[in-house]
């Protein structure tokens, strides 16, 4: 995602209600099956930020890794028009 830009986050579920967290971004919202749920994020600094389901929601849910990758707008702009 790029840096410096909100961005927003909808998140819903499928089969059951997963927790999806990034401690280090502050970012905690929970995937509800039928149910649309958002949070936003404005990060300031490029990285790698890693997270994880927060919930025990099913079998080794509790150990899904999450990765954001935050990136300069203008590296982002060059991605998404490569992968199309």
């Amino acid at each position: 995602v790029p840096v410096d830009t909100n961005i927003r986050f909808i998140v819903t579920g499928q089969d059951v209600i997963h927790s999806f967290a990034v401690p280090s971004l502050g970012i905690k919202v929970d995937g509800i099956p039928g149910r649309l749920n958002q949070t936003t994020l404005i990060s300031t600094r490029p990285g790698l930020c890693y997270g994880q389901c927060s919930e025990i929601c099913g079998s080794n849910h509790s150990v899904i890794p999450i990765v954001l990758g935050l990136t300069p707008l203008k590296c982002f702009e060059t991605w998404s028009m490569s992968t199309l």
